[in-house]
């Protein structure tokens, strides 16, 4: 999946040798502007969830690098977690969404302006998903019980996870993205019972089995 440049559709009938240089050289430049657009994304993202009133680290009173029990109430609250290669996912797929419909409008996107975008609408996913309604919705519906949003630190990590899967999408062959996105799913799912597909059709549409099996059924 090629980057979408500033070049659009080549020009002309110019050498697919030219064409693929010119390829490179956007697909490599970013700039300083996108990556100070995404540091304020997401330290406005931050001042958002806290005057939500999320907590801004776990209520343990520490920080972890990693915390991998599922269920338990520490879950979500610290830096990394089994869900943090979901965020991974985002950036795959916001990678690939952005990509496809700058192909299908004609518009001339950029790397830069395209994980702008993305982060933009990770940003908001994680304004969203840290309201009572969707943190309600986790726990009636989904196997996270102990589940009560996601503390600040948290949820800033996971921006930028999401923009890690976005830099893999633009820097990997799609073979080797999708690879890295199936992965993902599969050691998930064989490793806690849950994984980006099943989140998504829990909470849009649960069913029943799938939570049992979930619940270790």
């Amino acid at each position: 999946m090629p980057a979408f440049d500033d070049a659009g559709s080549a020009p002309g009938a110019n050498a697919p040798a030219a064409r693929g240089a010119q390829a490179g050289a956007a697909r490599g430049a970013m700039g300083l502007a996108p990556l100070l657009a995404v540091a304020g994304i997401v330290a406005a993202t931050g001042l958002v969830l806290l005057s939500m009133g999320r907590t801004p680290i776990c209520q343990c009173g520490y920080v972890k690098l990693w915390h991998g029990v599922v269920h338990s109430s520490e879950n979500s609250q610290h830096l990394t977690d089994w869900y943090s290669f979901t965020h991974v996912i985002h950036g795959i797929l916001f990678y690939a969404g952005l990509w496809l419909a700058a192909r299908m409008t004609g518009l001339r996107m950029g790397l830069g302006l395209r994980l702008v975008l993305a982060t933009l609408v990770e940003a908001g996913w994680e304004i969203v998903e840290n309201t009572d309604f969707v943190i309600n919705r986790y726990r009636e519906a989904t196997i996270a019980l102990d589940y009560y949003g996601d503390s600040v630190v948290n949820a800033l990590v996971d921006i930028l996870t999401m923009v890690a899967g976005f830099v893999i999408a633009a820097r990997m062959p799609i073979w080797a993205t999708a690879l890295v996105a199936v992965t993902i799913e599969l050691v998930l799912a064989w490793s806690i019972r849950d994984n980006l597909t099943l989140n998504v059709v829990m909470l849009l549409w649960p069913l029943e089995g799938i939570k049992a099996w979930q619940g270790g059924a």
